[in-house]
């Protein structure tokens, strides 16, 4: 649901021919994981926002968890899992972690411009 909200909040403003497809697929893979991430390590997804302004999407995720994201150390290259976080951090321009009274809010801000 939160990937065709933000799909749907991005519109039409990357179905032109010369916009990047790459950056679509990155926007969708940090949605996926910081849900992903509520539901697998913060005690359950309790909120999701996306806004679009201008040229910059806004995410926010709150989920049950005060635990600060972090990566864990991958001590076997067959280990699954632990690539999340980075991906989030690297595609995004700003991410900031927020604590609530019902766990924490992240959010992070990535371009959303055609020409991004």
């Amino acid at each position: 649901m939160a990937r065709s909200h933000v799909r749907a909040l991005l519109g039409a403003r990357f179905e032109k021919a010369d916009a990047s497809p790459t950056l679509v697929d990155d926007i969708l893979l940090v949605v996926t994981e910081l849900v992903t991430n509520a539901v697998r390590h913060g005690g359950g997804l309790v909120a999701f926002d996306a806004t679009l302004d201008g040229d910059l999407l806004t995410l926010s995720v709150t989920d049950a968890s005060p635990t600060v994201p972090h990566t864990v150390p991958r001590t076997r290259a067959a280990t699954p899992g632990g690539f999340g976080w980075p991906l989030v951090r690297q595609l995004s321009r700003e991410v900031t972690v927020t604590p609530t009274a019902q766990g924490k809010t992240i959010r992070v801000v990535m371009a959303a411009g055609p020409d991004a």
